[in-house]
């Protein structure tokens, strides 16, 4: 049997690799999608004062510390059973929607973007942000700039530092906005919904003017129908921060809708022993393995879920651009994966008008800003949208609020199963006897989980006590001869 193996795969967020095995015909027999790293941090952060979670848990992951820093500030409050006034919500809410349009912008143009701009045969020392900013000149690659340093800007004002933010804490937030700096942040939030239109408009020029991107993006090669789940407010429109998380079947049917404390009742972890990742699966569909279909539990939780598992966006600009879409490729839902790089430049229009309209919300400069807790810590669960999918943190502690249990389903996680199943189907339907395999080839194969925008810092926190270890012994001629295993 023949092994082709990517190794390491690149413009992601972390490390993995991709083993293809052909059968004797040349055609694929299997693929894996293996993730060698560890973490642990649901293990060590037991013993810990839950208060320190939202400082702590922004290390698990330098891209996009946000999240996290939100999700556990959530979970603090539901632990300390404390309601944060309402100045707070939104001051929250604007770090966190100025931090997706930001984080939106690095796939886009830096991860994702590469493949389409410059063209997923392109060498392999084209295909980055380098090779973006060639073809489109230096103009645009200078907006991209200036686009991460304003959103970094406005995350230092609001969260205390760029990376690793400080403000949120159990009832409210530390610090509020003064007039001025709330004047400064309107320059920069218009600045924003202007750069979402533009990124809009990049996307028809060089991809949907394009109709082999557009037949690529519809192929069967990089379709699945799953699951989708993504965070909802009260009219069932996208929110990044708060609501409940509604799930929709395969044709579009909302199947189930829960608040953050009942997430247990609809989401259990599949595990396998080839990876350090759980794959997360709808309980009450079941664990049927890598296949897609109403009766697999497989979902997925990306931008593209978030849009189909809604009713539409919450500000104009990007409702009118999620009509268009899906009036483009056939209606809704969409079960095209590469058509979450379109998903994903709505979302980042979007939270661009929510940052907009957040700081010209006369109560953001208000001085009420925290509520002290004041009952006796328990457990608590928080959940808010990362860039890459729904985050879930549930803490239970101690009388005196020392953490006794910690578990995190990260949206990388939520999507290891249907990452996995891209690359196989990709795999299947690019590599067949007599095609030669080409890098280009194999970045196509790439190109099935980089939709995702997987972060794998974030996603592994398996700590089984002693490091796993595997060691392959080949002969001379590179025949694999024997395989010795320690706890893996």
């Amino acid at each position: 049997m023949k092994h082709i193996k990517i190794d390491p795969i690149t413009r992601l967020e972390g490390h993995g690799k991709i083993n293809i095995f052909l059968d004797e015909n040349g055609e694929v027999a299997n693929t894996y999608f293996q993730i060698p790293e560890l973490r642990g941090f649901e293990t060590f952060c037991i013993g810990r004062p839950v208060e320190e979670m939202p400082r702590i848990t922004t290390r698990i992951c330098g891209v996009c510390p946000e999240a996290h820093h939100m999700a556990s500030a959530k979970a603090c409050d539901a632990v300390f059973k404390v309601e944060i006034p309402s100045a707070a919500k939104k001051l929250r809410a604007l770090l966190y929607n100025v931090f997706f349009a930001g984080d939106h912008t690095t796939h886009f143009y830096a991860l994702g973007g590469p493949d389409f701009v410059v063209g997923p045969d392109a060498p392999p020392a084209e295909r980055n942000i380098l090779g973006v900013v060639k073809k489109v000149g230096l103009e645009i690659g200078g907006k991209v700039i200036e686009m991460r340093k304003r959103t970094q800007e406005v995350i230092k004002t609001l969260g205390g530092k760029q990376t690793h933010q400080v403000t949120s804490l159990p009832g409210g937030v530390s610090k509020g906005l003064s007039v001025e700096e709330a004047k400064e942040i309107e320059k920069h939030c218009e600045w924003f919904v202007e750069f979402g239109k533009f990124t809009i408009k990049i996307f028809n020029d060089i991809v949907l003017a394009n109709k082999a991107y557009v037949d690529l993006i519809l192929s069967d090669t990089f379709t699945h129908r799953t699951y989708y789940i993504g965070l909802v407010d009260e009219k069932n429109k996208v929110n990044f921060y708060d609501g409940k998380v509604r799930v929709v079947d395969p044709d579009g049917k909302e199947f189930a809708k829960y608040a953050p404390s009942e997430y247990l009742e609809h989401i259990a972890e599949h595990v396998e022993p080839w990876t350090y990742l759980k794959f997360p699966f709808l309980k009450k569909v079941g664990w049927k393995g890598f296949v897609d279909g109403k009766d697999s539990g497989v979902y997925r939780a990306t931008p593209l879920s978030r849009l189909n598992a809604a009713d539409g966006m919450p500000t104009p600009l990007a409702q009118a651009e999620y009509e268009r879409m899906y009036s483009t490729l056939g209606g809704k839902p969409v079960h095209a994966t590469l058509a979450t790089h379109w998903a994903r430049i709505i979302e980042l229009l979007s939270a661009a008008e929510m940052a907009l309209d957040l700081i010209r919300d006369p109560e953001i400069t208000s001085t009420h800003i925290r509520n002290i807790p004041t009952e006796i810590p328990t457990e608590g669960v928080g959940i808010v949208e990362a860039p890459r999918g729904t985050l879930t943190h549930h803490y239970i502690t101690d009388e005196k609020g020392i953490l006794k249990k910690v578990n995190l389903i990260v949206g990388t996680t939520n999507n290891y199963a249907p990452i996995s199943m891209s690359i196989n189907k990709a795999a299947k339907g690019l590599i067949k006897r007599g095609v030669q395999v080409t890098e280009g080839l194999l970045n196509m194969v790439e190109m099935a989980f980089r939709a995702y925008d997987p972060c794998f810092g974030c996603a592994t926190h398996y700590l089984p006590g002693k490091m796993p270890l595997e060691v392959q012994i080949y002969d001379f001629n590179g025949n694999l001869i024997e395989v010795i295993s320690r706890n893996t």
